[in-house]
């Protein structure tokens, strides 16, 4: 997989990020099954539990578009657990690349299954 646009997509959406308090920006895109990417960047509350990370602003991007399967996504820093298991919503853990950018030339890959070991998924409620 080229990861170049979908790098330089979550690089770009860093710098819309909201971030008063912690001053740490992230930015995230996500890859759609339809081959379109989502963008999204963390917005930050001053009742911490308000705020939203990145990874799940673009996921919910997606979905809000239509989506319903995701193919990857590249974010800027690693995701935290509570997004890990929004991605297993959407995403087989298996073949779901998680893409953690740095540059566009500093950047390492792993699947959803490295990062969300023996997770719970819809199927668990069949």
């Amino acid at each position: 997989m080229d990861y170049a646009p979908l790098i330089a997509k979550s690089l770009e959406m860093r710098k819309a990020a909201y971030a008063p308090y912690s001053q740490f920006s992230v930015g995230a895109a996500v890859l759609a099954e339809s081959g379109r990417i989502y963008g999204g960047a963390n917005v930050e509350n001053a009742s911490y539990g308000a705020t939203v990370c990145a990874e799940r602003a673009a996921i919910f991007a997606a979905v809000n578009a239509g989506e319903r399967k995701l193919r990857a996504i590249a974010v800027t820093e690693t995701p935290c657990g509570v997004c890990r298991q929004v991605m297993r919503e959407f995403a087989d853990p298996k073949s779901f690349e998680i893409v953690v950018a740095k540059s566009a030339a500093d950047f390492r890959v792993f699947t959803l299954e490295a990062l969300l070991p023996e997770s719970f998924g819809p199927e668990a409620l069949a």
